[in-house]
């Protein structure tokens, strides 16, 4: 069972396409999210997902790319990913297949509207500032709910 660190998964999605550091934040917090419902287990080694204002956001990879504001991010070589392990980059590809034709902002709404962001925020107003973290039980639990049987 694997961790891989959050700043490898970011590179994977990278090498997708270049992105705003909004739909970065939010391709990864989904991969997290549904390792905990589809495998049971955190994938990353290195951070955990916090409730910001504008969605769930993992504090080592915001401050990795803080720097490129609201221009996207450029796109990596999958060259220059590190080795992920097989049942990682299976749930990776899901994630991309499912989220990848989203925006930022599409995808900061889709997070908002979810039970895992929203308890963490309990009672703050929108545009309070909180670090407080995306409980992963919540994660595995939300979307174990609404995943589908058919796979």
């Amino acid at each position: 069972m694997e961790q891989v660190s959050i700043q490898t998964i970011a590179k994977w999605f990278l090498s997708k396409e270049p992105m705003s550091h909004k739909k970065l934040q939010k391709v990864c917090y989904y991969a997290v999210g549904w390792a905990w419902a589809l495998m049971d287990r955190n994938i990353i080694s290195d951070d955990r997902f916090e409730a910001w204002v504008h969605g769930p956001v993992a504090p080592t990879l915001y401050d990795t790319y803080k720097r490129h504001g609201w221009n996207n991010i450029p796109s990596v070589s999958i060259d220059d990913v590190p080795s992920i392990p097989n049942d990682v980059f299976d749930l990776l590809e899901s994630v991309w297949l499912t989220y990848g034709d989203k925006s930022g902002n599409e995808l900061e709404a889709l997070s908002h509207s979810e039970k895992p962001w929203r308890e963490a925020r309990k009672g703050l107003p929108d545009s309070e500032i909180s670090h407080e973290p995306i409980n992963p039980a919540t994660m595995r639990n939300f979307y174990n709910s609404i995943k589908t049987t058919e796979y």
